[in-house]
């Protein structure tokens, strides 16, 4: 399976991503090896997460919530 997740950062920002492994992935960001932006924001926390059966759906759907506004992903977030 393919996923996308929001973590919140220990600055209270949110972070997009995609992943095949989603444990394994949330890890590697709390080691600072994952990103640049969370590297300096941690820990992080893993606070959404939406699953799908191929890598183009999700990285589709991931460049869409990477286009919302804070109040939007967070409206996303609450209405799962």
């Amino acid at each position: 399976m393919h996923y996308i997740y929001i973590l919140e950062c220990n600055d209270g920002s949110l972070y997009t991503g995609y992943t095949t492994d989603l444990k394994k992935r949330v890890m590697k960001h709390n080691q600072g090896k994952a990103s640049k932006y969370t590297r300096s924001r941690l820990p992080v926390h893993c606070i959404y997460t939406e699953e799908y059966p191929s890598k183009s759906e999700a990285l589709k759907r991931e460049q869409e919530i990477k286009k919302l506004s804070r109040p939007q992903k967070l409206a996303i977030i609450l209405n799962r």
